[in-house]
C-alpha cells in the first residue's frame, strides 16, 4: 500500500486520543476486528504490532506504533473488509466511532493525518484483488451493471465475477437458471449473500446510512448530498435544525469523483474531491444531521406549513422547510447503442478501478470542462495513452488555464472540433469510434464528461423551472427571497438552481446562505448547547 496508509500520530495526538479513549493490551493471535465488523473501535497503537489481512487470510501489510488501524468505514458505519491479527504484544488506544468523528472535526491537524490515511486506504483497497463484494452476474444484465457502478461511485471494494467472460464455471453455475431480476449475486464478507439487491438495499446491508421510517417528520429537509447539500446540511444542523439529507446515489456527487480541486480556497495544494465530501461529511454528523442514502425522492407535496416529499421505497418526509440541491445528472452521447457500452468500456467517471483496467491502452476522455482534464491527467498518469476529444475550437473557453498546461504535462493528445458519431465493438466492448467528420480512431474505453444535467423532472410542475429544467428562485420564481422557489419554504441551491456557477465553492456557498431564510420562515435561531459554537466552522475544516 501506499506510504500515506501507514500515517504515525504524534505525541500530543496520542494524549488526546488517550483523554477520549480507553488503554487496552492484546497478545498475539487476537483478533481486534474481522472481516463484516461493523462496531470496532479507531485503534491508536502505542506498543507492539497487528497484521492486516483479507478474507482469506492473506496479508496486506502490518501496522505498528505510532500508527493506527481503521479506514472509511469507521465514518461511513459500513462493515470492515478486512482483519486486524496482533502480530507482537500490544497496548493501545480504543476510541469510540462517535468520539472520533467529534475529534476529526474539532482537531484539524488529527483531521489532516486520520482523512488522509482513511481515504489512501480506501483507494489502495479498490485497487487490491480479493478484498471487499462479490458481484457475481453478467454485464449483459443491467441490473448487475447498475450494482457495480454503484459500489464503485461509493468507493466500496468489490470484484465483478462475469460468467460469461471471465470463464468462471463457479459463477456460471450460480447463476445459471436464474431470472433477470434475481441479478447480481452479491457476497459481503461476514454476511449472507444477496440477490438482485436494489442499491438501497444493498446499502442497508452493508450498514451505509440511515434506514427511513414509513414516516419522518423533519425541520429541514435536504434532497441531495453534494457539496451544496451537505453545506446547507452543516450549517442547518448546527443551528439547531433537526436536519435530513436524501440522497439518490451517494454522498458527494460530482464532486466526489474530482481527482483534485486546485482552485477551493484554503487549500493552496488543492485537495481530492474525496477527502472534501469526508470531511463535510464528517462535520454534518457532528452536529447531529442525518443522512439517508441511496433514496430516490419521487414528488413533492405543498402542505401548508410543512411540505411532504415522498421516495421510491414508499417512505414519506414532512419538512417546515425543504432545500432542493439535487445537483444534475450526466449527460450522455447522442449516439447509437451507447447503453450497451455503459459499465463496460463507456464510464462517467475514472477511479482507481478504471485506471487499472486502462493502463497501456488507448483511452479517450471526452468534453472540454475541468473534470474531464483532471480525468485524462489521472488516467495518462496512470499509464494509459489518453486522446482529450472537445467539440470547441479552443479549449481555454471550457478549461482552467492550469489543467491545460497540465495535460501537456502529462502526454495527453487534445483533439479539437471532434465529436464522436457512432461507436464499434461487440459485447460491449469498445474497439472503435467514428468521428463526426468520418475519421476513425481506435480506443479501448471512453470517459464521457459531458457536463450534467439537473435533476428536477421528478418535481413535475409542482415548482417552476426554466426551459432547460434549472430550477427559477427569486424574482424569476415570483419570490423576494433569492434562493426560494416558487413554493413558499422550498428553496433551490447549487448546479440545480437557475443562475447557479456550478462551481463547488459556489455551491458550499449557496448552502451556508439558504439557512438563515430557513429560519425566517419557520422561526428564530435555535441555539445549541453552550458546549458547542452556535455557528458552524468553515466546511474546508
Amino acid at each position: 500500500m501506499e506510504s500515506t496508509t501507514s500515517r504515525v500520530l504524534s505525541p500530543s495526538q496520542l494524549e488526546l486520543l488517550a483523554e477520549h479513549g480507553e488503554e487496552q493490551t492484546a497478545v498475539p493471535g487476537d483478533v481486534l476486528f474481522a472481516v463484516g465488523d461493523e462496531t470496532y473501535p479507531f485503534i491508536a497503537i502505542l506498543e507492539g504490532e497487528a497484521r492486516i489481512e483479507d478474507a482469506s487470510g492473506r496479508e496486506i501489510i502490518r501496522q505498528g506504533a505510532p500508527g493506527f488501524l481503521g479506514e472509511l468505514n469507521l465514518l461511513t458505519g459500513q462493515r470492515v473488509f478486512l482483519t486486524a491479527v496482533v502480530s507482537k504484544p500490544m497496548r493501545y488506544i480504543a476510541v469510540p466511532r462517535e468520539e472520533l468523528r467529534s475529534l476529526l472535526f474539532d482537531h484539524q491537524d488529527l483531521a489532516d493525518v486520520v482523512l488522509s490515511a482513511f481515504i489512501a486506504r480506501r483507494e489502495a483497497l479498490q485497487t487490491r484483488e480479493g478484498v471487499g463484494l462479490e458481484v457475481i452476474g453478467p454485464r449483459s444484465s443491467e441490473r448487475t451493471r447498475a450494482i457495480a457502478e454503484w459500489l464503485r461511485e461509493a468507493r466500496i471494494p468489490y470484484r465483478w465475477r462475469d460468467p460469461e467472460r471471465d470463464g468462471d464455471s463457479e459463477a456460471e453455475q450460480l447463476v445459471d437458471g436464474l431470472p433477470p431480476e434475481l441479478l447480481p449475486i452479491v457476497r459481503i464478507p461476514g454476511a449472507e449473500e444477496i440477490q438482485g439487491p436494489t442499491s438501497g438495499e444493498l446499502s442497508r446491508a452493508l450498514g451505509i446510512g440511515l434506514e427511513l421510517a414509513d414516516r419522518e417528520e423533519v425541520d429541514l429537509l435536504i434532497v441531495g448530498g453534494g457539496p451544496a447539500g451537505l453545506g446547507a446540511a452543516v450549517y442547518g444542523a448546527s443551528e439547531g435544525l433537526d436536519t435530513l439529507v436524501l440522497e439518490r446515489s451517494v454522498l458527494g456527487g460530482q464532486a466526489g469523483f474530482s481527482r483534485r480541486i486546485e482552485n477551493y480556497l484554503g487549500f493552496p495544494g488543492g485537495i481530492t474531491g474525496a477527502d472534501l465530501i469526508s470531511r463535510a461529511v464528517t462535520q454534518a454528523l457532528k452536529f447531529g444531521a442525518r443522512t439517508a442514502t441511496p433514496y430516490v425522492a419521487v414528488s413533492l407535496e405543498a402542505d401548508g406549513e410543512r411540505h411532504v416529499v415522498r421516495v421510491d421505497e414508499g417512505n414519506e418526509v414532512s419538512a417546515r422547510a425543504i432545500v432542493l440541491a439535487n445537483g444534475a445528472q450526466y449527460r450522455r452521447l447522442p449516439v447509437e447503442g451507447l447503453a450497451d457500452y455503459e459499465g463496460i468500456s463507456v464510464f462517467y467517471a475514472a477511479g482507481p478501478p478504471e485506471a487499472r483496467r486502462c493502463g497501456g491502452s488507448q483511452v479517450a476522455v471526452v468534453g472540454g470542462g475541468n473534470s474531464a482534464g483532471q480525468a485524462a491527467i489521472w488516467l495518462a498518469r496512470g499509464g494509459a495513452l489518453v486522446t482529450l476529444l472537445h467539440r470547441r475550437a479552443d479549449l481555454s473557453e471550457t478549461m482552467s488555464d492550469y489543467l491545460i498546461h497540465d495535460l501537456e504535462r502529462a502526454g495527453v493528445q487534445v483533439r479539437d472540433r471532434s465529436e464522436i458519431a457512432e461507436l464499434h465493438g461487440t459485447d460491449g466492448e469498445l474497439e472503435a469510434v467514428t468521428l463526426a467528420d468520418g475519421e476513425r480512431l481506435p480506443f479501448k474505453d471512453l470517459f464521457l464528461f459531458l457536463g450534467a444535467e439537473p435533476h428536477t423532472d421528478w418535481l413535475g410542475d409542482s415548482v417552476e423551472r426554466d426551459e432547460d429544467g434549472f430550477l427559477l428562485t427569486g424574482n424569476a420564481a415570483g419570490s423576494d427571497n433569492l434562493l426560494e422557489t416558487s413554493i413558499p419554504g422550498v428553496y433551490a441551491i447549487g448546479d440545480a438552481r437557475c443562475g447557479s456557477t456550478k462551481r463547488v465553492a459556489a455551491a458550499v456557498g449557496e448552502g451556508a446562505m439558504v439557512i438563515p431564510f430557513v429560519h425566517e420562515r419557520i422561526g428564530p435561531r435555535i441555539h445549541r448547547v453552550a458546549e458547542e459554537p452556535a455557528v458552524a466552522e468553515p466546511l474546508t475544516r
